[in-house]
């Protein structure tokens, strides 16, 4: 028999309406995409998007780009991948708990650092100050043009309100953006205490820092579900709130915007500065490079998909090729 026969996308789109939330996103009444296309006789529209996603070159591109640490000697710091699988498992922990669709939850958390620039944080600070980035933004720009995967609306919503002051408009984005605070803050303690720049003496001073960090991040999902069960918005109690703030201020003030080991960033953005500039005014080099019919006739948005779309490796590269000398050869060839 067909699978078309079998209706195995419809068979999950009626399970997901009889056993999920009330509150719940369902594959059957989303809103959609940009362009229609043909469904899927086994996956729903929000497996699809997942499966898209998984499958994007931004996505295999995360695996070399910075977290925190640039270019940490060590296999076992984050890298942004290994931070995006992270915030995964933890938005499916919290959306199964709450009878949320976890197929939504999940392309929302795979896609939500897509568009992230290489060097971590300090790539995109001096992308902002050049010309006004934000990496939720991009990561959209990223599934709506530069890879056209065509998404639905809830999670290209999703991606786009993961971090800032909107709020998502489905209970699954709300998951996404709380587990992305929760996992980055877990996993970068743990970093921090892998490269000396924190002790464990030092996280006596906060609360939740004598905990493991399995601990706390058990005691925050355990909370949010706890808090969030039923209600038609996700949130921690307001003691772990607090606590999660306190957290976050001693993360801000020892490791993320002053520590021996953030010493690189300057010359990371320097890096990124000069390369942007140097596309800026050499169009046919940036053409020659990278190929987008969409920003042809805006050269600085070009520049600024192409360097946001780097790896860290990559950035370090193409820099050298540019503005390294580079040896004779002879013969009149470089």
């Amino acid at each position: 028999m067909a699978l078309e026969g079998l209706h195995l996308r419809v068979q999950q789109e009626e399970f997901e309406i009889s056993s999920l939330s009330p509150l719940a996103a369902k594959s059957r009444f989303s809103r959609g995409r940009d362009l229609p296309i043909e469904e899927c006789p086994v996956r729903t529209v929000y497996q699809r998007d997942r499966d898209r996603i998984l499958h994007s070159k931004a996505f295999r591109r995360l695996k070399q780009k910075t977290q925190v640490f640039i270019s940490p000697e060590g296999d076992h710091y984050r890298t942004r991948l290994t931070h995006t699988l992270e915030v995964g498992q933890i938005s499916r922990t919290i959306a199964r708990a709450l009878r949320l669709n976890e197929d939504l939850t999940e392309a929302i958390a795979l896609g939500h650092d897509l568009g992230h620039t290489p060097f971590g944080h300090s790539g995109e600070h001096i992308l902002s100050e050049l010309v006004g980035f934000k990496h939720n933004l991009q990561s959209v720009r990223v599934v709506e043009v530069l890879e056209n995967m065509n998404l639905t609306w809830e999670v290209r919503d999703g991606i786009r309100t993961h971090t800032g002051s909107v709020e998502p408009a489905t209970l699954e984005g709300q998951v996404v953006k709380l587990s992305d605070r929760i996992a980055y803050l877990n996993h970068d303690i743990d970093d921090a205490l892998r490269g000396g720049v924190l002790s464990l003496e030092d996280l006596e001073e906060v609360p939740l820092g004598s905990l493991r960090r399995s601990e706390r991040i058990s005691k925050m999902v355990l909370d949010t579900i706890e808090n969030s069960f039923g209600k038609p918005d996700i949130a921690m109690s307001l003691p772990m709130r607090e606590k999660l703030l306190g957290l976050r201020t001693f993360m801000f003030e020892r490791v993320y915007l002053d520590s021996l080991a953030k010493k690189e960033e300057k010359k990371a953005q320097r890096l990124l500065s000069e390369l942007y500039h140097y596309f800026v005014n050499n169009p046919e080099e940036l053409a020659a490079h990278y190929h987008c019919e969409s920003c042809a006739d805006n050269i600085a948005q070009h520049a600024v998909d192409f360097i946001a779309g780097m790896t860290d490796p990559y950035a370090l590269m193409k820099y050298k090729q540019i503005f390294f000398p580079r040896p004779w050869r002879g013969e009149g060839v470089l």
